[in-house]
């Protein structure tokens, strides 16, 4: 039985797309959980800096680094920084993504490659340069604590509920969250011999700044009317997940794709009304 299954103690991670949002939620609920965080940001310099000091006022490591994921280049470079940083690899949780919304027929081939670069191959390559690191690292591990067991090395990629439910202007987003899903079940199965785990985190309603910036009429009470559960969820709840599934306690969890959306997608989206008389 292992001590503690729950802790991030020592645990090194990256958070790919941490600057703001969810990745910046899940990276300081990592830290606080005990774990030492690298971060990646493409454009979100001071919410990166931000996360950083306060993961370092949490009494843990901290690194923020700048990379482009549509980049293999960059994908290769940012793990490695943060394996040179932390000092090993324990965990990978993906977050970067774009999204816009666009009916089908207007969609362009800019916009269709731009959304498949950054969602599909800045998760695949990320995870394809991490692996020898976590490799490493559990080797490491067993040669210092020989009677201690190794719960693996664990990866999370983030996807969304619209990878299994159907939304009106999402054909290209939508499209990379399937395949995420696809490649998250493939992924784990090949890793297994090697004793890492893969998971994919599926969000539903997750209440961030662009939120507000798409929608000037956007209110937390809005997004509270939108969820079965009655309210909207928040960065820190996927924070909650991501931390269990980076932990030892999720040692025998691998290939799943969880829908984290407080009954989104258990809800049936008929608009249904009941005929006159019938019983309420």
């Amino acid at each position: 039985m292992l001590e503690r299954p729950f802790s991030l103690a020592g645990k090194c991670i990256l958070v790919v797309g941490a600057g703001t949002g969810i990745g910046k939620g899940v990276a300081l609920e990592l830290a606080r959980q005990g774990a030492d965080v690298a971060l990646s940001y493409s454009g979100s310099y001071q919410g990166a800096m931000d996360a950083v000091e306060q993961i370092i006022a949490f009494g843990r490591r901290a690194v923020a680094l700048q990379a482009n994921i549509s980049l293999v280049a960059d994908c290769r470079r940012v793990v490695d920084e943060a394996v040179q940083f932390l000092g090993g690899l324990d965990g990978l949780f993906n977050n970067a993504g774009l999204t816009f919304t666009k009916p089908f027929e207007q969609v362009t081939e800019e916009e269709f490659n731009r959304i498949y670069e950054v969602n599909i191959r800045g998760q695949f390559f990320t995870c394809q340069q991490a692996i020898p690191h976590m490799l490493e690292r559990g080797k490491q591990l067993r040669e210092r604590y020989p009677d201690r067991p190794w719960a693996g090395g664990s990866i999370v990629n983030i996807s969304s509920v619209h990878g299994v439910a159907g939304f009106v202007g999402h054909s290209v987003y939508a499209g990379t969250k399937g395949a995420i899903n696809a490649f998250g079940r493939e992924l784990a199965v090949e890793l297994c011999p090697k004793h890492i785990r893969v998971n994919v985190l599926a969000p539903g309603s997750i209440e961030v700044a662009s939120y507000f910036k798409s929608d000037p009429n956007y209110t937390r009470e809005m997004g509270n009317s939108m969820v079965p559960w009655g309210r909207v969820g928040l960065p820190e709840d996927v924070g909650y997940l991501a931390a269990y599934l980076m932990s030892d306690a999720a040692e025998f969890m691998t290939g799943h794709v969880l829908y984290f959306d407080g009954g989104l997608t258990a809800k049936m989206a008929i608009d249904y009304k009941p005929p006159e008389g019938a019983r309420k």
